[in-house]
């Protein structure tokens, strides 16, 4: 799916001012109501925007310590734990990835000590052979996309 100059435009304001109206967002970029709600229509069915709910810290939730933790599967189990993580609330994202492991676990924990009863349950679930535990000690640069975003939307008026 290709992104032009005016879905980079908007893409930017729903991530600047995420809790405007569309009428809103047509009126600062200058385009038809009709025309924005079409593009946002159509972001969203090609999967660009995948969601539109608050992003929650984990931390305010009481869970502030962060792990990644690489996890080795028995082959042929991949789906099986990759099933069997997402039954645990802790693990807030799992990724499939090559190089040490298997699958990469996000996972937040209320201190080190509950972050260990986390691992205890990865390392019971059948299939798992073994895990590697990485803390986080400060997050240096947050999750964003909008860097991203203004580099698509270069690329697009350049022609790219």
């Amino acid at each position: 799916m290709a992104v032009d100059a005016l879905d980079a435009k908007i893409l930017r304001l729903l991530l600047e001012q995420p809790r405007t109206s569309v009428r809103e967002y047509a009126r600062v970029l200058g385009v038809a109501r009709g025309t924005l709600q079409a593009r946002l229509d159509r972001l969203e069915r090609e999967g660009v925007i995948t969601g539109t709910g608050p992003r929650l810290s984990a931390a305010a939730l009481g869970h502030p310590v962060l792990a990644f933790v690489h996890i080795e599967v028995t082959q042929g189990h991949l789906d099986t734990v990759a099933e069997a993580l997402a039954d645990v609330p802790e693990i807030i994202e799992a990724f499939s990835i090559t190089g040490g492991g298997d699958l990469m676990a996000r996972v937040v924990a209320r201190d080190a000590g509950h972050l260990e009863d986390v691992i205890q349950v990865l390392v019971q679930t059948p299939g798992v052979v073994r895990t590697r535990t990485e803390m986080v000690l400060r997050e240096r640069v947050p999750y964003r996309v909008l860097p991203l975003v203004d580099a698509v939307g270069r690329a697009a008026r350049r022609g790219a």
